[in-house]
Order: C-alpha cells, then structure tokens, then sequence
C-alpha cells in the first residue's frame, strides 16, 4: 500500500529572519521539513498561507524548562502537556527538560521516568539530565547516554545545600567522563554554603517575608560560584555552560575567562532581563511571585545582562519556567525558605523578548534569533534540524506580526498557573501561526494539535 502524498504547505509574501540573514521570500514546506525557499516560487500546495507583513522566525527553543518537576513537597504546576502547548502559543517549539536524577537512583532510572512524563508533549522536547550523585555506578552509565540515548548536556546544582548540590570533585570528575564522549556539563552556580549560612542567620532573626529570598542569594554568591565553575571547566580542558545567570559579577568572571581563550557558554531568563528585585518590596505575600533562584536583581545587572547579549558573552534566553500557583506558594506564607522557587514564563518569552529587546532598539532583529533559537540548537546538538530556516530543516516555523500591541494577562495566558509575572504588560509583536514539523499547532489563537504531537529530540554528542 502507497503511502499518503506528505501534505504541503506554501507560506508567501513573509520576510524570513534568521541568525544571519532577513529577506523577503516563499517558503515551501512538504511533510515535516523545508523543502524550497525561493521568490514568487510558483508551485502547487495544499495550502497557502499569506505572510505579508509579518516576520518568519525559526521555531523558538527553550533551553531550561521544569515540566511537572517534584520540589519541596509538591510539583510544578504545568506538565509536559499543559506547558508545551502554552510554549508553542508563545511560539516556543522545543524545550529541553531537566531529567533530575534521585539520590541513590541510577541516571537511566530517571530519563525513562521522564520519557513517560514527557509522552503528553504537545511540542518537542530534549532533556538536560541532572546528576545529584556521581559515583562509580553513575559514572558506568554516562558512555551509553551520550552515545544512545541522545542526552548529551549534564547538569550540576552548586546550590540547594542538602538535597541537590554536589562538591567540586564530583564537577571535576563528572567534566571529565563526560567530555570523553563529547557531552557537556551544565551548571546553576550559586554558592550553596553561603546562602544556607545567611538563610539561617535571617531566620534566627525572625525575618521570614519574601524580600529575605533576594538577600539570602546575593550576587557574590553567585560571581563566586560562576568563577569557580569556570576554573573547574578550564582545569579539566572541558565546554560549560551556565544556566540563568542574573548579574554583572558573574558576567564579569566569564569576560576573564576570555582573556585565557576560554570559551564559556552563557544562558539568562527573559525575567532577569526585564524585572528587578524592586518587585521584592510588594506588600504582604505578592512578592512570592518572583520568588525563584537565583533572585532578580538590580537595574545595572540588567544594562549588563543587555549588553553582553549584544557583545556575544550572552548566548540564550531561556526562562526557567517552574511554575508554582499561589496556594502551592503558601506554603512559604511564613517562612520564604518555604516557598517553592519558579515562576510561569515559557509562553510570553519571545514575545517580551520582541517587544523589550527588537523594538527597543536593544538587540538586533538576527540577535533575537540567535538567542531565542539558533544558539540553542547549535550548542545543545540539534542544529540544522531545529533552529534554522533551511532546505532540510524540520519546518518549526513562527510567523510573526511585528505591529500587533496586546497585553499579557492571566485571563488569556496558556500556562496552568494563576498569575502572570508580566500581568498587565502591553507588548508589541504576536505570534500568529506556529508549525511544527511542517503541521500548523497554532493558529489564529488556536491549538491545532494536542497531546503525544511532541517528539523527542535526540541531540548529537557535541
């Protein structure tokens, strides 16, 4: 029996921006990829969408996402089904997950256990796996992972004394069996012995409200703990990569880094670009909102966080997104240590990103391709397949309205939270119209596919 001609679709009149390039152009996609990109291309599809006037990006990644992620006694608020459908409404087309191993428990344990977490997916997702134990069994599984399983990034907690963070052997030894293989370690660097020390110094001076969060993390516990990385990173001759970085200190430890030829790769969060810790003084409880690690910081942090984005020292915007409702924040009512860390993000992500960073003036149209898509799937093993508008490419397509002004609200958002960290921020640009390998998932504020439409990305060892 034939198979089904693969159904095709022509998107006239849009201009394509990619990482490099923004020209006017048809784009023809058959199945799930990139078939012909061309003018006027005169050719028989069916359907045809008209994108005049509207921008055509690759299809966003988001590189640090936490689906369903167990934490404090309770779990995210979004699974893999609720948060990749709000992720693609926002015109996120990938995540990759943090498949977080358990104390004791083996690395192949844990991605199995996310494989079915994740077989809700609406998008496609990749997994980061956290490693909370390394010793000589977990250390036996890494060859195997890289090489077959197609999780290549591995990611350490410098923080969270007591329950995930590992010492700088472990970093060491973790860099160097992997880097065997070509895979990559990751890091959140905070130090995690001076924020527990000043964690219990408040506390014991009964100061439990949410503003302590920001004080108990301050920016040198995270420029320490940034630097040392890097040094771990350079000793071992081995790629790093540091997840959410929020400040200049730390932005600093990697421009050193240059001096030395060291290459360090750098992610920040779309929140620590456009909100500060002023949020920090909102009386009684709201404050928690923004409760997450590490904390927002000081307008400075963010003119530099801008600017090295722009110098090529910042290299993703991701957002962390963790999110927690407000009676699972409760439980830190009276005592912030308890209130669970995250925040809803995946789905206003590209669309604040536009409207703060493209129509501000503060990146360029290329740059808001590059660190919201194309750098994701070149340093994470994905790319040209994801992040790139190419003949061949999987046809993860946005098509964008640059002009389109709407305000981000809990009442319209996606996300299975019940606030917005942007409540009541109007904006400017909307995504229209997602595909997602060559299928339309959104379209006119519609999801188009539902759940189990998300494949798993396995990424090449780097």
């Amino acid at each position: 029996m034939e198979s089904e001609t693969p159904q095709s679709i022509l998107i006239k009149g849009g201009t394509i921006v990619t990482a490099t390039d923004k020209y006017e152009a048809d784009l023809l996609v058959v199945g799930e990829i990139i078939q012909t990109i061309g003018l006027n291309l005169d050719v028989k599809a069916d359907r045809i969408i008209d994108a005049t006037g509207k921008y055509i990006f690759p299809g966003g990644i988001d590189t640090h996402t936490h689906m369903e992620l167990p934490f404090m006694g309770t779990h995210s608020s979004d699974d893999f089904e609720t948060g990749t459908r709000a992720g693609l409404y926002g015109g996120t087309t990938s995540i990759i997950d943090f498949a977080i191993q358990n104390q004791g428990g083996t690395l192949n344990a844990i991605i199995d256990e996310y494989h079915e977490k994740a077989s809700k997916a609406v998008g496609d997702y990749a997994f980061h796996l956290g490693v909370t134990d390394f010793n000589e069994k977990t250390k036996a599984e890494i060859k195997d992972i890289i090489l077959n399983r197609g999780i290549s990034s591995f990611k350490v907690f410098m923080a969270y004394k007591g329950a995930l963070m590992v010492d700088d052997r472990q970093i060491m030894e973790l860099m160097t069996e992997t880097g065997k293989y070509g895979g990559m370690v990751i890091a959140h660097c905070e130090n995690g012995d001076m924020i527990d020390g000043l964690v219990k110094e408040h506390r014991a001076a009964g100061l439990f409200e949410p503003k302590y969060h920001g004080v108990c993390h301050p920016e040198l516990a995270e420029a320490e703990a940034s630097g040392r990385f890097i040094d771990l990173a350079h000793h071992t001759k081995s790629p790093c990569y540091i997840v959410h970085m929020t400040c200049e200190g730390a932005l600093n430890k990697v421009k050193d880094a240059t001096k030395r030829n060291q290459k360090v790769n750098v992610e920040t969060c779309i929140q620590y670009l456009v909100l500060n810790d002023e949020l920090y003084e909102k009386p009684g409880f709201e404050a928690s909102k923004w409760i997450f690690s590490p904390p927002l910081r000081k307008p400075k942090d963010q003119e530099a966080l801008w600017a090295s984005m722009r110098q090529g020292i910042v290299h993703t915007v991701g957002t962390d997104h963790c999110p927690f409702c407000m009676d699972q924040k409760k439980m830190g009512e009276k005592d912030f240590s308890k209130i669970p860390n995250g925040a809803p993000m995946i789905e206003n992500r590209m669309e604040v990103l536009f409207s703060e960073g493209v129509v501000k003036g503060r990146i360029s149209l290329n740059k808001f391709v590059e660190v919201t898509s194309t750098n994701a799937a070149k340093i994470f093993g994905m790319f040209p397949k994801k992040g790139a508008l190419a003949i061949g490419s999987d046809a993860d397509l946005v098509i964008f309205d640059p002009n389109e002004k709407h305000t981000i609200s809990v009442k319209t958002h996606h996300m299975n939270c019940d606030y917005n960290g942007f409540e009541g921020w109007e904006v400017t640009g909307k995504t229209k119209t997602v595909l997602l390998r060559g299928t339309i998932a959104i379209d006119d504020g519609k999801a188009l596919v539902g759940k189990g439409f998300g494949k798993f990305i396995h990424r090449n060892a780097h």
